[in-house]
């Protein structure tokens, strides 16, 4: 069986616009493979968690008999220190949880308003 002429190049035309195509697509396309979309979800609903979470913390925290003593010490520290003590104040554990949540800990201290933060 005998071939057109033109069959040989419509061939490589097709093969290299759908590697064109795709390479595009996940470039500028805004194409994601499964793994990464699974990743981004996960990550979204981890922080929308956490900022579920922030009212809690702030309950917590305006219970706390001992409020005033822990304020004072977060509005003394800056930066990482401050988050390791939000963390050891016990506001930024989540129910059912026994330790801290480090980006719960950083959401609380951002709706405290503290001066400075």
């Amino acid at each position: 069986m005998t071939f057109p002429e033109w069959t040989k190049p419509g061939i490589y035309g097709a093969l290299g616009g759908a590697i064109a195509v795709t390479i595009l697509g996940f470039t500028w396309g805004g194409w994601t493979t499964d793994g990464n979309a699974q990743t981004m979800a996960q990550n979204l609903a981890k922080d929308e968690v956490t900022l579920a979470m922030v009212p809690v913390c702030l309950d917590i925290s305006a219970a706390d008999p001992e409020r005033i003593e822990k304020l004072n010490i977060l509005q003394d520290l800056s930066g990482y220190g401050r988050r390791n003590a939000m963390m050891d104040t016990g506001w930024a554990t989540r129910p059912g949880s026994d330790k801290p949540d480090r980006n719960l800990a950083d959401a609380c201290l951002a709706g405290l308003e503290l001066d400075g933060s």
